[in-house]
């Protein structure tokens, strides 16, 4: 009998909770996409769609292994990745990282950075696209449906904002060209997402977001998303100025104006969301 309940508490505690989540959502979001990938291969797709639908498995793969994963851990319906409002968040998401992306690239312009060399055909979105919605999906599950979540649930709003997003920051300096202004950019950008959930408690609505603020920046406006080799998009563009202006080599959302931009979305939305907010589990 206390074997039996020291196991249900080791299985119910929130750091283990986290850990295994984590774990089993990576391993199938890596599984599903190398399976996927050898089967595409037999077909006669071009690398383009084959990458589109590796994405589109794996994205779902990862979705339904959170849903499955969590509804028998913490017995339970999962509320954040319901479909209900999908329509709305996405939308709403969507324009929200759209406008940022684009007020960040227009900053760039007003300065004489930001020049198009070339537009291109259409099709040379679909490589972007995937990984758009690919890395949204996959990172916004594991930081806000998994970390910030479930450390809410026992420390309150506030701290988990700030654990979330610190997190965050510091996986993305390990990417290629980071600096600690690229740094901050990105844990300003955590909390953004993170107060997106508070508003919603739904993780579309972060998700599509995320999706929109690279998907803009890499396959319309052509430039570097965070630190990454430079993929095929619409424009082909040439960044050039002030690294505090344009990002660097980190792309434009390492610049002073993305975090402005975003801190400016972050505070706004969370003085809408402030009905939302969890006290820590002390406080009740």
């Amino acid at each position: 009998m206390e074997t039996t309940t020291l196991r249900q508490r080791v299985l119910t505690a929130s750091i283990t909770k986290i850990i295994l989540g984590i774990l089993v959502c990576f391993i199938v979001f890596i599984l599903s996409q190398q399976v996927a990938a050898k089967i595409l291969d037999l077909t006669p797709l071009d690398r383009n769609f084959r990458n589109l639908v590796k994405g589109i498995v794996s994205s779902i793969a990862v979705i339904y292994t959170c849903i499955s994963f969590y509804k028998v851990i913490e017995k339970r319906a999962i509320a954040e990745l319901n479909t209900k409002h999908l329509a709305k968040n996405v939308l709403l998401g969507v324009l929200v990282g759209t406008v940022l992306q684009s007020l960040t690239i227009l900053v760039i312009s007003l300065f004489g950075g930001f020049k198009i060399l070339s537009v291109n055909p259409f099709s040379n979105m679909i490589i972007p696209f995937t990984v758009a919605f690919t890395v949204a999906i996959f990172e916004e599950i594991l930081m806000r449906g998994i970390i910030f979540r479930i450390t809410e649930e026992k420390l309150g709003s506030y701290i988990a904002l700030f654990i979330s997003a610190l997190i965050f920051g510091l996986v993305h300096l390990a990417n290629p060209n980071s600096t600690l202004i690229s740094g901050l950019s990105v844990v300003v950008a955590g909390f953004l997402f993170g107060v997106a959930y508070i508003y919603t408690r739904n993780l579309w609505f972060p998700i599509a977001i995320h999706f929109a603020w690279n998907f803009m920046q890499s396959g319309v406006f052509g430039a570097v998303t965070s630190g990454n080799e430079k993929t095929s998009s619409l424009l082909t563009t040439e960044l050039s100025g002030n690294q505090l202006i344009t990002g660097g080599a980190f792309g434009p959302e390492g610049s002073i104006q993305a975090i402005i931009f975003c801190l400016i979305a972050t505070i706004l939305l969370f003085l809408i969301s402030r009905k939302n907010l969890i006290k820590p589990y002390w406080k009740n």
